[in-house]
C-alpha cells in the first residue's frame, strides 16, 4: 500500500505538473503578444540599431483611454511618426503583416501552400500592386519619404527585437502546422502597397466591365439595361445640385449612353481569382460604400456645424481602421500636427477626423477609372503586342511565389502593355489548381488611374495640417486614387464638399463599360478632368451636404465641362465621371431626415446613423398589398407585414418576413435569366430595377424560363415569392411569427484572417467574434448588407466606423469603430467596440490635452536611450 500510494502521489505531481506546464505555455501563447502599455521603455540605440532603425530624439509620451484609443504627444515630427509606427505594431503587428501580404501576393509565405489561395496570390502579382506602390514611392519628397521611414523605423524596433511569439499568436499557431515565417522589416512601400490595395476595393468596376459583356451575350442589351439600369436621375438626390451649378435656362441635358459599343460575350471566368481575391481580402463584400454629410451652423442647435462619416466596407476582425490621436506639444511649423481620427494600421497619419481647424469625412466617388482592352498578340512571338499596326515588345515581370510551409516555390511571368498587364494570363486550373500560363487567345490588358504614379500620402498629410477651405483644396488635389467624396467644415463656420481624384476623359463611342479592342489608340484615355473643374461647393444655401455613393452631380454639369474642355479634348469625348452608382436609396433617406429639422444636434446624428428603413419595401408594399393570395394563412401574413414601418430593426418582427420575402422575389424574377453570369444582388441595382419592373407587370423578365408552358406576369411571382419566403421564415424562426426576430437571421460574425477561416472550431472561437444579432440591412442608412442567396442574411458588409465631429466644440464629438483597438485575441480590447457598435452607440472622440489625461487609464513614456 505504501509503494502504492508513493506511486499515486508521483503521478498526480506528474498531472500536477503537466497541468501546470501547459497552463504556462497557453498564457504564454495568448497574453505574451499583449504589449507593455503603462509605465517607461528605454529605446536604446543598440534596440534601434539593431532593427535597422533610427531612434527616438526625445521622450514621447502615449496616452490610452479606457478603450484602448492612444494620443501620442511628441516635441518633433519624427517622433510623433516614429511613436504612431511603434504604438500601431503594439495594438495591430498581424493586422499589418498581412496587408503587406496581401498587397504584395505573397499570401501563402503566411499560410502554406493552399489550393483557395493560389489563384489569389497570383492574381495580386498580375496586377502589380506592389510594383505600383514602387512607383508611387519614388514620386514623393524627401521629406515625405522621411515621415513615411519614421513610421517604419518605429514599426521596426518594435517587431525586429522580439521573439515571433512575442508579436502575435498567429505566428505561434501557423507555425504548429508547419508555416515557418520570416519577419522582415517594415519599409514605406509596405504602407503604400496598402493604398493600392484600398483603391481596388474601392475603384474595382473592371469586373462590372465582364459581367455586362456577359449578360449582354446572354440577354441582349435592351433586357439587361432593365436590370442594370440608367442612374434615376431626377428621382433620387446628386450630391450636387442644379442650383448648385452656374448653369444657365438653355443649358441642354446630356444624355446618357443608349447604345454602347465594345466587346460582349468575353471568356471572364478567370475573374473568380479576382473575386476569390476581394474575398479572401475583405470578405463577400454586398455593399461597399459609406455615408457622409455635413450640416451648416443654420440647421443645427449650436449655430456652428456637425460632420458625420460612416464607410461601408467587408466585415472582419480586427477593424480595418485604428482610432488614434497625433500630437505635437508645441504646434509649429517644425511639428504641425494636431490631429485624432482613424487611420489605416498598415500606414501613418490620420485618414478621417479633425484637427484643431477643420474636420473632414470621405465616401467612395465610384468613379470609373479602370478600363478592359483586348490585345492582340504576335503569334510569331509571346512578348509583342500590335499597337496601330506595329508590334511593340510587352515588359515581362518573372513573379515568384514562395509557400511558408516548404513547398517548391511556382514561378509566373507577367505581361505588361503600356495599357497596364494582361490580367486574364495565368488563370488558375480549378483541377490542377496551377497557372495555366499566357493566353493568347482572347488577352485582356487592365488600364488603371492607379497604376499612374500617385500622390495620396501627400494628401492626407497635408489633410492633416489643412487650416481652412483653401489648404484643404490643395490638400485635396493630390488625392488621387481612390477618389472620395469629401465633406468639409472648419470652426469658422463653412462647410463645402470636393471630388478629387484623376478621372478619365475617354474618346467618342467609349462609354467605359464593356472591354474595347486595345490594338489602337482609337479607345485610348485622351486625358483627365483637371481638377479645378471637378464637382466642388462650398456653403450651399440649403444648408447640408449629403454623400452616399450616388451620382454626384445633374446631366448639366456635363454640358458645363464639355464646353470647357471641347477643344483640348473634342465635343464627342465622354467626359462622364461614372455611370455606375449607388441608386440613392441611402442619399434620399439622409436628405429626407436632414430636412426635417433645423436643430440637429449629436443626437439627431447618431438617429440618422442608426436609421433602418427600408425605403425600396416602402415602394414595393403597394404592389404586394394588391395581390390575391388563395390562403387566408398568406393573406392575414401579408396583412401583419402591413403593419410594418419598413425599419430594420434586429427586434423586428417584420423585418424577418420581409427579408425573406425579398430575397425570394429576387430569386424569382432574375435568376432564371441571369444563369451562371451572377446572382441577383440584394442591394440598390435590384431595387431600382424591381420598382421600375413592377410598373410593367408583363416585362419579360417577370416571366420564368423554367416554365415553358406558362407566362408569368408580376402579380404571379410576387404570390410566389411571398409564399415562398413566408415558408422559408416559418422554416428558420418557427410558427409563432411574433416571436420571430430580425436580428435572429441578420448577424455579423467577425472573422480573423487567416485563422478564422481554418475550419477548426477551437482555434477559429480564439480569433473570431460573433455572431451577434444586427439591425440594418441592404442600403439602409445603417448599411449592414447581406448576399442573400439560399436565405442566408449574414453581415458581409458594414459602417466600418461612425464619427460625428461637433465643430461648436469639438470635445464633444463622438466616434465608434466595429471590434476594438487591439488586433490579440487576448486582449481586453479585442472586441470591447462590438456592441457599442451594433447598437449605435459611441465613445467620447478625445481632443485637448485636459480632457485626454483626464480620461487617461494607462501612461507610456517611450525615452530615448544610449
Amino acid at each position: 500500500m505504501k509503494i502504492l500510494r508513493i506511486i499515486l502521489l508521483v503521478l498526480v505531481v506528474v498531472v500536477v505538473i503537466a497541468v501546470l506546464g501547459g497552463l504556462y505555455i497557453f498564457n504564454d501563447w495568448t497574453r505574451g503578444p499583449l504589449p507593455q502599455q503603462s509605465g517607461e521603455i528605454t529605446i536604446t540605440a543598440a534596440s534601434a540599431q539593431a532593427a535597422g532603425s533610427s531612434s527616438l530624439t526625445d521622450s514621447v509620451e502615449i496616452i490610452r483611454d479606457e478603450y484602448g484609443v492612444p494620443h501620442i504627444y511628441a516635441s518633433n515630427t519624427h517622433d510623433l511618426f516614429w511613436a504612431q509606427g511603434y504604438t500601431h505594431a503594439q495594438d495591430r503587428w498581424w493586422q499589418m503583416e498581412f496587408s503587406r501580404h496581401i498587397g504584395n501576393g505573397t499570401i501563402q509565405e503566411l499560410t502554406g501552400k493552399t489550393d483557395s489561395l493560389i489563384g489569389t496570390d497570383v492574381f495580386i502579382r498580375k496586377a502589380g500592386w506592389r510594383r505600383a506602390a514602387e512607383r508611387d514611392l519614388a514620386s514623393y519628397t524627401e521629406e515625405e519619404i522621411a515621415l513615411l521611414q519614421a513610421f517604419a523605423d518605429g514599426v521596426n524596433t518594435y517587431i525586429m527585437n522580439r521573439d515571433k511569439g512575442d508579436l502575435a499568436l498567429e505566428y505561434t499557431l501557423l507555425g504548429l502546422t508547419g508555416v515557418n515565417i520570416t519577419i522582415e522589416p517594415w519599409t514605406p512601400a509596405d504602407t503604400l502597397v496598402w493604398t493600392k490595395v484600398m483603391a481596388d476595393n474601392l475603384s474595382g468596376n473592371w469586373g462590372e466591365e465582364l459581367d455586362r459583356s456577359d449578360l449582354y451575350a446572354q440577354l441582349g442589351q435592351e433586357m439587361t439595361d432593365e436590370y442594370v439600369r440608367p442612374w434615376p436621375f431626377g428621382y433620387k438626390p446628386t450630391i450636387l445640385q442644379a442650383e448648385d451649378l452656374p448653369i444657365s435656362e438653355d443649358t441642354l441635358t446630356t444624355a446618357q449612353a443608349t447604345h454602347i459599343d465594345g466587346v460582349v460575350g468575353v471568356d471572364s471566368t478567370f475573374a473568380n481569382d479576382y473575386r476569390s481575391t476581394m474575398a479572401t481580402m475583405f470578405g463577400e463584400g454586398a455593399g461597399i460604400g459609406s455615408n457622409n454629410w455635413v450640416i451648416s451652423g443654420k440647421k443645427t442647435a449650436s449655430g456652428m456645424p456637425l460632420l458625420a462619416n460612416d464607410p461601408h466596407l467587408s466585415i472582419q476582425m480586427p477593424s480595418i481602421w485604428y482610432e488614434v490621436g497625433l500630437h505635437c506639444t508645441t504646434v509649429d511649423d517644425s511639428c504641425p500636427f494636431d490631429v485624432v481620427g482613424f487611420a489605416f494600421p498598415a500606414a501613418p497619419g490620420v485618414v478621417i477626423g479633425h484637427n484643431a481647424n477643420i474636420a473632414w469625412g470621405v465616401t467612395n466617388v465610384g468613379p470609373d477609372t479602370q478600363d478592359l482592352y483586348m490585345i492582340k498578340v504576335n503569334p510569331d512571338n509571346d512578348l509583342q503586342y500590335e499597337w496601330n499596326g506595329e508590334w511593340r515588345d510587352m515588359t515581362v515581370y518573372d513573379e515568384v511565389i514562395n509557400f511558408g510551409d516548404g513547398e517548391p516555390p511556382m514561378t509566373i511571368q507577367v505581361r505588361e502593355t503600356h495599357l497596364g498587364p494582361i490580367i486574364n494570363d495565368n488563370s488558375i486550373d480549378p483541377d490542377t489548381h496551377l497557372p495555366s500560363g499566357f493566353n493568347n487567345t482572347d488577352p485582356m490588358a487592365l488600364r488603371w488611374t492607379a497604376y499612374e504614379s500617385g500622390t495620396i500620402f501627400r494628401a492626407l498629410i497635408m489633410l492633416d495640417q489643412a487650416s481652412n477651405w483653401e489648404e484643404f483644396r490643395e490638400a485635396a488635389s493630390w488625392w488621387d486614387s481612390p477618389a472620395q467624396n469629401i465633406i468639409y467644415a472648419d470652426v469658422e463656420g463653412n462647410i463645402g464638399y470636393q471630388t478629387p481624384g484623376m478621372i478619365p476623359i475617354r474618346a467618342a463611342g467609349h462609354s467605359g463599360l464593356l472591354p474595347v479592342p486595345g490594338w489602337t489608340d482609337e479607345y485610348e484615355w485622351l486625358g483627365y478632368i483637371p481638377f479645378d473643374d471637378m464637382p466642388r461647393i462650398l456653403n450651399p444655401e440649403r444648408g447640408y451636404i449629403a454623400t452616399a455613393n450616388q451620382a454626384v452631380v445633374p446631366l448639366e454639369y456635363y454640358d458645363q465641362l464639355r464646353d470647357k474642355l471641347a477643344d483640348q479634348f473634342g465635343a464627342d469625348s465622354n467626359y462622364f465621371i461614372g455611370q455606375e452608382w449607388a441608386y440613392g436609396y441611402r442619399a434620399q433617406r439622409i436628405v429626407e431626415m436632414l430636412e426635417a429639422s433645423d436643430q440637429h444636434t449629436a443626437e439627431t446624428i447618431q438617429a440618422i446613423q442608426g436609421d433602418n428603413k427600408m425605403i425600396s419595401a416602402e415602394e414595393l408594399m403597394p404592389y404586394l398589398e394588391a395581390v390575391k393570395f388563395d390562403t387566408e394563412d398568406l393573406t392575414n401574413a401579408r396583412a401583419w407585414l402591413l403593419e410594418w414601418d419598413y425599419q430594420l430593426d434586429m427586434d423586428s418582427p417584420q423585418a424577418a418576413l420581409y427579408g425573406f420575402f425579398w430575397v425570394n422575389l429576387l430569386n424569382d424574377l432574375y435568376n432564371d435569366q441571369l444563369g451562371d453570369v451572377m446572382n441577383a444582388t440584394t442591394r440598390d441595382l435590384s431595387m431600382w430595377a424591381t420598382y421600375e419592373l413592377a410598373q410593367d407587370p408583363e416585362n419579360a423578365w417577370w416571366d420564368d424560363i423554367n416554365t415553358p408552358d406558362v407566362v408569368e406576369t408580376r402579380d404571379d411571382i410576387l404570390v410566389r415569392a411571398f409564399a415562398e419566403g413566408y415558408q422559408a421564415a416559418t422554416d428558420a424562426l418557427g410558427a409563432d411569427r411574433d416571436k420571430w426576430r430580425w436580428g435572429d437571421v441578420h448577424t455579423a460574425t467577425f472573422v480573423s484572417n487567416p485563422l478564422g477561416l481554418s475550419g477548426i472550431d477551437l482555434i477559429e472561437n480564439i480569433v473570431n467574434r460573433g455572431p451577434v444579432a444586427t439591425s440594418g440591412g441592404s442600403d439602409a442608412v445603417n448599411a449592414t448588407g447581406f448576399r442573400g442567396v439560399n436565405n442566408d442574411f449574414t453581415v458581409q458588409a458594414l459602417p466600418s466606423m461612425r464619427m460625428i465631429v461637433d465643430l461648436s466644440d469639438l470635445t464633444q464629438s463622438l466616434s465608434i469603430h466595429t471590434t476594438g483597438q487591439s488586433g490579440h485575441p487576448y486582449s481586453e480590447h479585442y472586441g470591447d467596440f462590438i456592441d457599442l457598435w451594433r447598437n449605435i452607440q459611441y465613445h467620447p472622440m478625445l481632443w485637448s490635452r485636459e480632457q485626454v489625461q483626464a480620461a487617461g487609464a494607462q501612461t507610456l513614456v517611450l525615452k530615448p536611450g544610449s
